[in-house]
């Protein structure tokens, strides 16, 4: 095989006059410079003096790396996606010269290294603050390939000078970058050029258009960042830049790299062989994880590794099952019906199932972590936690009656209005009006501060109508926010990535221990758990009841767009969102129906390690509902009296449990990084301008009454309780 594809880089040499009057600091300058000089003469003569490999163009790399769920299943194997090898003689020109000019344009004139341009991009390193120039040739990243890792030390720096060194000597340029061209990772699965052209435009490679040549020589730098999948924008741009560099080198003419950069990238919309994982949602927050932690796509997928995950692969495949046949069975089947669920241990923070979509060969987008969507009724949880963190208590009664704060004037689904009722039950029945009081009363700050320290980022209005759920929220963030209700108040981070051993068996990485973060009282944790079970007991969120103690809470926005369930056990929480990817409407659909069968589908099998534990709570008892009773939450003073009167029962019991112990100890030590609630002082409870007192009709039972007070009342943003 012939060196065909040689070429002349002029060089531009410029000649120094040295200077006859030499100071102390000149002389030390020249030393020095001769040193390196004499080291980088003595590095480069043991280079040349190294053997050949014998048998290299026999040599297959080990680069199988797999990852595993927590009960041995391969859920994923990166060298799944390797074609074919191709012959030099296949593979165009063009894709040889972009390789080339991209990665190593003296590639024909080195022997393997350029110790020279290390120096070059050392300075200009150096200078730029940052990294914006490397210095591997082609022969080092195949030197790499073959035998390294991608460790970025010095000691594997000098272990690819010599084995490049050895590689020039082994087989001819042409050999090399055959090899190259064959084996070198190109993200999202793919391995050498032929591969990269099957999953990204499903073409040979011998039938790939200039640009898409260019968006694939681009990749080499950095495959995961680059992917045309993962960053479009980032990928269309790192293809000009190729483009540019083809240009300047005189490969291609100016035309065809005006015409080359105007084109749209097409890819391949169905990309069977790289989603052939069995949890590919999870693999992609895996590989998430794993960047936080310092392995990139090509470390992981060159290197060999077996990575172990906290999935609980029985329960990802209920989860999986969970979606298609209850999301069928409800006649939702087009691409654009689709649902997401997420579920780990808020105990240890062990992710156990997930699911961002129904079908990610359709769709890589994670409506977990990527979409914010409106969790109506869902929210009002934090609504009423905020509120007994002020001192309300489940058996206080409210009315359950229409009222308007300012311009707003929320309705209960149906017209549906039931009079003083206990708190408990109102978010037992997901009363909408009672909702609106209670933010009323506890104010919208402290309620966005619970949902704060709950754990919840996107964006939250300073407005009433956040008490049913019309701020959009992330997947993640909504289910890791209920974990702490089942945790006695403490938030616990998921997590994915259990271990990670490198391809001679030594553990690389642990994940530590779960650092828990106060952020509720535990008495809240409690109340909230008590009232939440009689949601799947007895309220709008039944279809979810797996037959083992549960809380849980169904949301659906007044427009049918969104459905949520979200629930938790003792050991396990989950939530599930349905929707339409288009934000149109689902109908009749609610909370209540598909999203809490979904749940119940998926907790089955998730909670059957545990038996039926209830929660290491003390019991609490809810007072059934008597009629007659007179409303506690009235007025501000009312909030404060009930506030104080916690307080001084909570101050009594730590004063009484000092010499006692319980199953459940509030004072772990732990991170307290989100700081608690502070007490509302009275002269601080005082209504905004823009919510003067509520207007509620009488409190007369007649239906007549309340019906056409209702309809005298502007429906303006609000949730159905299912």
């Amino acid at each position: 095989m012939s060196d065909r594809y040689q070429f002349e880089v002029p060089e531009k040499i410029r000649k120094v006059k040295p200077k006859r009057n030499y100071t102390a600091l000149g002389y030390l300058t020249v030393f020095v410079i001769a040193v390196i000089l004499a080291a980088f003469s003595a590095f480069k003569l043991y280079l040349l003096s190294l053997p050949p490999i014998h048998n290299l163009e026999d040599f297959k790399p080990n680069i199988i790396t797999k990852i595993y769920s927590s009960d041995g299943e391969i859920i994923k194997t990166f060298t799944a996606y390797t074609f074919k090898k191709v012959e030099l003689e296949e593979i165009p020109d063009t894709l040889i010269q972009a390789i080339i000019a991209t990665e190593d344009k003296n590639f024909y004139h080195h022997a393997g290294y350029d110790l020279f341009g290390l120096a070059r991009s050392i300075i200009a390193n150096v200078m730029a603050g940052r990294v914006v120039q490397g210095a591997s040739t082609i022969t080092q990243q195949l030197s790499r390939i073959l035998f390294l890792n991608n460790e970025k030390t010095f000691n594997r720096k000098i272990k690819e000078f010599v084995i490049a060194a050895r590689i020039e000597k082994s087989i001819s340029k042409d050999q090399i970058l055959e090899m190259y061209l064959n084996n070198v990772y190109l993200g999202s699965g793919a391995y050498g050029v032929e591969g990269a052209a099957q999953i990204y435009f499903n073409k040979s490679v011998k039938q790939l258009s200039l640009p898409e040549i260019a968006l694939i020589a681009g990749l080499p730098q950095a495959p995961s960042v680059y992917s045309p999948f993962n960053n479009p924008k980032k990928a269309e741009k790192r293809r000009n830049q190729v483009l540019r560099r083809m240009y300047k080198m005189r490969f291609i003419t100016k035309d065809e790299y005006l015409a080359s950069k105007k084109e749209p990238i097409k890819l391949n919309h169905k990309p069977n062989v790289y989603t052939y994982n069995k949890a590919p949602y999870f693999c992609d927050y895996v590989m998430r994880e794993l960047d936080k932690l310092g392995f990139d796509e090509e470390d992981i997928s060159q290197g060999g590794y077996k990575i172990t995950t906290t999935l609980d692969y029985n329960t990802q495949l209920a989860t999986n099952d969970a979606i298609v046949n209850d999301m069928n069975s409800y006649g939702l089947k087009s691409d654009n019906n689709q649902a997401a669920v997420f579920a780990y241990n808020h105990v240890t923070g062990k992710i156990i199932a997930y699911a961002g979509g129904r079908d990610y060969g359709k769709s890589q987008y994670d409506r977990i972590t990527q979409a914010i969507r409106p969790p109506g009724s869902a929210f009002k949880p934090f609504v009423y936690a905020a509120a007994l963190e002020k001192g309300i208590t489940p058996n206080d009664m409210v009315e359950d009656m229409p009222v308007k704060i300012g311009n707003w004037a929320p309705r209960n689904y149906g017209n549906k209005y039931r009079g003083n009722i206990p708190v408990y039950t109102a978010l037992m029945v997901s009363s909408n009006v009672c909702a609106a009081r209670m933010i009323e009363y506890t104010g919208i700050r402290p309620v966005i501060q619970m949902a704060r320290m709950l754990g919840v980022t996107t964006p939250i209005e300073y407005d009433y109508t956040i008490a049913l759920g019309s701020n959009g929220v992330k997947l993640f963030e909504f289910t890791r926010a209920y974990g702490a209700f089942a945790n006695g108040g403490f938030k616990v981070e998921p997590y994915a990535v259990e271990k990670i051993e490198d391809s001679k068996g030594k553990v690389v990485y642990e994940a530590p221990n779960v650092k828990p973060v106060k952020v509720m009282n535990l008495s809240t944790a409690s109340e909230m758990t008590a009232i939440l079970k009689t949601v799947i007991t007895n309220g709008t969120g039944m279809a979810a009841n797996i037959g083992k103690p549960a809380a849980g809470k169904t949301g659906t926005t007044d427009d049918s767009k969104d459905a949520y369930f979200m629930g938790y056990t003792p050991n396990i929480v989950a939530g599930v969102w349905v929707g339409n990817d288009d934000n149109t409407k689902l109908g009749n659909l609610t909370g209540g129906t598909v999203p809490a069968i979904i749940w119940r589908d998926v907790m089955k099998v998730a909670t059957q390690p545990y038996g039926n534990v209830d929660f290491q709570y003390a019991s609490y008892d809810l007072t059934p509902f008597k009629a007659g009773k007179s409303v506690k939450i009235i007025s501000p003073d009312a909030v404060q009296k009930a506030f104080d009167k916690k307080e001084k029962e909570l101050k009594e019991k730590a004063e009484n449990s000092k010499n006692t112990t319980s199953d459940y100890v509030d004072e772990t030590p732990v991170e307290t990084s989100i700081p608690k609630l502070s007490p509302i002082k009275k002269k601080e409870i005082k209504k905004p301008e823009t919510a003067p007192t509520p207007q509620p009709v009488s409190s007369n039972n007649s239906t007549q009454v309340i019906e056409d007070a209702a309809n005298k009342l502007a429906p303006i943003p609000m949730a159905s309780p299912f």
